[in-house]
């Protein structure tokens, strides 16, 4: 390994993940990346490596799957447990619906995923830390966890739970020296719509019209300056949005002329 200090960041394949993956890595981290597509993981490593020079280690499965996230992170290598900074990361929003036509499927992906896979990777991933005494977890939340929007529900509630956890993990983690962050972006143009309606291209770049939007390289910035404060100082609670965001309900958007 080529440095002394290592990342550990969940949803690295696309977005908010490849991003903060490729900003550590160009300031000599090594990296600890996760996701659920083999190929685009194992592809993401080699570029890194190509490009920086930096140790990368890819672990492929899904953070629903608490087994599988067991089986990888306890099998670790000894050099590798050694994690000073962890990334929840994976996340997503699945359907556009009010409650009363809400689509059970689209509440499971989201609940599974935002709440009970970070909660399966942190579970493994903090006695490592207590035992060092050292860490800084670093969760992404959203500013839907702080203000609720209409056919927004699940995916408010499930980040108003990152939200909360964050908050718990604080106090949990406080005898133990471990930092905990919790960072929540606005609007970002990355592939969160895509997936949210389920593959439809156009109304997804619709989303984003009319204004600039945050891109994934914006959080990834926020990331690296939060997990590199001083030892005594601690970004508790980011909220990051473009200019042209107020809350998840109000933007001033610009017509096309």
């Amino acid at each position: 390994m080529t440095s002394s200090k290592t990342i550990f960041v969940t949803g690295a394949t696309s977005g908010f993940g490849k991003s903060i993956a490729f900003t550590f890595a160009q300031h000599g981290w090594n990296l600890i990346i996760s996701g659920r597509r083999t190929s685009r993981l194992e592809a993401i490593a080699d570029e890194i490596r190509e490009q920086y020079n930096v140790a990368v280690l890819t672990l492929c499965f899904d953070v629903r799957d608490r087994d599988a996230v067991t089986q990888a992170i306890n099998t670790l290598p000894h050099d590798w447990k050694q994690i000073d900074v962890l990334v929840n990361n994976a996340g997503l929003a699945s359907g556009v619906n009010t409650i009363q036509e809400g689509d059970f499927n689209d509440w499971d992906r989201m609940i599974d995923t935002n709440i009970k896979g970070l909660l399966n990777v942190s579970r493994c991933i903090m006695p490592m830390m207590i035992h060092r005494k050292k860490g800084h977890i670093v969760n992404i939340g959203s500013v839907a966890g702080k203000t609720v929007y209409l056919k927004g529900n699940v995916y408010c509630a499930t980040k108003a739970a990152v939200d909360a956890l964050s908050q718990a993990m604080r106090i949990d983690m406080l005898p133990h020296g471990i930092k905990v962050t919790c960072l929540h972006p606005g609007s970002a143009e990355t592939e969160f719509s895509l997936v949210r309606l389920h593959g439809d291209e156009k109304a997804a770049a619709k989303i984003y019209e009319g204004y600039d939007p945050l891109v994934a390289q914006d959080i990834a910035d926020a990331v690296y300056f939060a997990a590199t404060r001083p030892e005594h100082v601690v970004l508790n609670d980011i909220v990051i949005t473009s200019k042209a965001q107020a809350n998840p309900y109000y933007f001033h958007k610009q017509s096309a002329t």
